[in-house]
């Protein structure tokens, strides 16, 4: 697999995550993104031995969009200090199945991860190990009666996007696990990403729009 580089230096690299391709190795010993970014630093580089690659977030399987490792250890602890900061920014685009009536919103749940099933649920404040999760939305466009929306995660819950949708009566198009079973791809993708570069303190920012038909129309590209 070619890995799709868009940015790398000698501190951090930032790749696409193809869809269906994991984050990084589990039980399934399927091909992984961290893998392909060590291989590809070892052969790029010529580097002996292991290859020190920092995971420092993640994207669900069936999920595509950019990604960010780091090639320092240093590098790795700065990043996770941007994310509990909240200094670290991704954006998402998703289809909704329907047409959202609101233009833009924000959606605040509680929700809860079952170890055992590895799927979460929609749950009570109160309830025992409830965490609370906050996204904010704004409508782009429309694709025959679907809603294209572009998404800013103000938490990192496990399958929050698609669970705060699915609760409000849109869940996300090919969303095979939460219900909405079209045998389709799910139609979620992390096309924005932002962040302080571990040494130079500069603000990167990067861009990159999925191959999906209902998204060529050139108005909605401009609004995303």
């Amino acid at each position: 697999m070619k890995l799709n580089v868009l940015y790398e230096d000698n501190q951090i690299i930032v790749v696409e995550k193809k869809p269906n391709v994991l984050s990084q190795s589990d039980i399934t010993g399927d091909m992984d993104l961290l893998t392909l970014v060590k291989e590809y630093v070892k052969e790029k580089y010529n580097k002996p031995g292991n290859v020190y690659i920092g995971l420092v977030h993640r994207l669900d399987r069936p999920v595509g969009g950019i990604m960010v490792f780091a090639r320092t250890s240093k590098a790795a602890k700065r990043l996770n200090e941007e994310i509990k900061n909240h200094k670290f920014n991704k954006t998402y685009v998703a289809m909704l199945d329907g047409v959202l009536k609101e233009n833009k919103g924000e959606l605040v749940n509680y929700l809860y991860k079952n170890p055992k099933t590895g799927k979460s649920k929609v749950v009570d404040e109160q309830f025992e190990g409830a965490k609370l999760s906050k996204l904010t939305y704004e409508v782009v466009g429309y694709y025959k009666d679907k809603t294209i929306v572009k998404i800013n995660l103000i938490t990192g819950r496990h399958h929050q996007i698609r669970l705060q949708f699915k609760n409000i009566g849109y869940p996300l198009y090919g969303d095979q696990l939460y219900g909405n079973k079209t045998g389709e791809q799910i139609r979620l993708y992390a096309y924005k990403l932002s962040f302080i570069h571990p040494v130079t303190k500069e603000r990167l920012e990067f861009k990159l729009l999925p191959k999906w038909k209902e998204i060529e129309d050139e108005t909605i590209i401009h609004r995303l």
